[in-house]
């Protein structure tokens, strides 16, 4: 086993104000893309300007954390909801979900573009390659945090986590996620956005590749405890809401090669 590393998960602590490296991570992921964003704005085929890519970060910013915030509480938490309103606005205790923040992004990419008179799928084609960093920086956060470990195993890396009751050796499935739907993710995006696409399709492989490599990831990853598994006794709440993106991946992918038209 690796002995699991001594981080404490506050950053900094300012008297009764606590810093939490998951906090941290969010700021670095935004300020990646931003840097980024700024980088694509000046290709040739950028939908964007370089002076509106503040605007587009904030948006996005808005809409990662609102609906992070409201698809975690509504899709993993629904029973807590119910008997405790409150928790809602109790960010502080945690609680973000990707499918949520994804929702939350799309729903502001729309009003951004509309806003400005920008195609809704160039700009999301614009903003996919910006998105698998700041994932891999999240599941930074949650080993960090002793969050969303593995299920148990024998593997010669598995790691104990301090806050695991059970003492279990487990997969430190975060860092799979961190390596695959984040780091891999975006050299793939990254690569397949070099060059002009037909509008939707980096969408489509965006939905595609996250849609394949959460869904393999799920598979070490413990289940949550209130959950467990949804269908078959083995498919996770995860792997089904990446059904959808992957369903809707191939339509784009289909419609951008096939019959989309600039």
């Amino acid at each position: 086993m690796i002995p699991f590393p001594p981080i404490d998960p506050v950053a900094i602590e300012l008297g009764p104000l606590a810093i939490r490296w998951y906090g941290l991570t969010y700021i670095a992921g935004f300020a990646f893309a931003w840097v980024l964003a700024r980088h694509r704005a000046a290709l040739p085929h950028s939908p964007l300007k370089r002076e509106q890519v503040d605007d587009l970060i904030f948006y996005a910013a808005l809409g990662v954390v609102l609906g992070g915030r409201l698809g975690y509480v509504f899709l993993y938490g629904f029973q807590r909801l119910l008997a405790d309103p409150m928790w809602l606005f109790r960010v502080h205790e945690g609680g973000m979900a990707f499918h949520g923040g994804f929702v939350g992004v799309l729903v502001a990419m729309a009003i951004f573009a509309n806003q400005r008179a920008i195609h809704w799928g160039r700009l999301m084609d614009f903003v996919a390659p910006l998105t698998p960093i700041g994932l891999a920086l999240g599941r930074l956060g949650n080993f960090i945090g002793q969050e969303l470990w593995g299920r148990p195993t024998n593997v010669p890396w598995a790691m104990i986590f301090p806050r695991d009751h059970l003492g279990l050796a487990r997969h430190p499935s975060q860092i799979y996620q961190f390596a695959l739907e984040g780091c891999l993710l975006f050299v793939i995006l990254l690569l397949f956005s070099r060059k002009e696409k037909p509008t939707w399709a980096v969408s489509g492989v965006f939905l595609l590749g996250y849609g394949v490599l959460r869904s393999f990831a799920e598979f070490f990853r413990e289940p949550d405890a209130h959950l467990g598994f949804d269908a078959l006794g083995w498919v996770t709440r995860g792997q089904l809401l990446c059904i959808p993106m992957l369903l809707a991946g191939v339509v784009l992918v289909y419609m951008a090669y096939h019959i989309g038209k600039r």
